[in-house]
């Protein structure tokens, strides 16, 4: 297995979050996931996009963080939201969302961010059971989907 930044907007990127999307629609409805996205939005130094590819080279999880600081929607200064957080079906159980969330978290450390900060939601317990199991905890929403009843936002200290 090798983890590799690439691109946000990269063939394999496009495909993954394709996937994540589907996903978002058939556990949510309503298309997916509406947070605005821009692929600069991952670039070094304000943020990074990861992609697992087995031996074969084959594209099976993704990740991303991208530099928040205080805004109107909840952030504080010096957040790094996770986003895109996705395993394929087949490959799930291996640990492969956990390495990529330390590998994140180690990217945005060492880029300044003082907070790892992400959102969920509730019809996505497999998520949240990881996040909690990684020392996240339930913070303050934030975010495209802070008003969103089914919305849960979980925060992380990188210091």
């Amino acid at each position: 297995m090798e983890i590799r930044p690439v691109p946000y907007d990269h063939p394999d990127a496009v495909k993954l979050d394709a996937a994540v999307q589907a996903e978002y629609d058939i556990r949510y409805g309503d298309g997916g996931d509406a947070t605005p996205m821009d692929p600069a939005d991952f670039r070094p130094p304000n943020g990074t996009y990861l992609i697992a590819y087995d031996e074969l080279g084959v594209p099976v999880a993704s990740g991303g963080w991208r530099v928040q600081d205080a805004n109107g929607e909840g952030n504080r200064d010096g957040d790094a939201e996770l986003k895109r957080m996705y395993v394929i079906e087949q490959m799930r159980g291996r640990g492969l969302a956990r390495r990529i969330l330390a590998a994140l978290e180690e990217d945005a450390r060492a880029a300044g961010r003082v907070r790892m900060v992400l959102e969920t939601g509730t019809k996505q317990p497999e998520a949240i059971a990881l996040y909690v199991s990684s020392g996240y905890e339930p913070c303050e929403k934030f975010g495209y989907y802070r008003f969103h009843e089914d919305s849960r936002c979980y925060a992380k200290e990188l210091r």
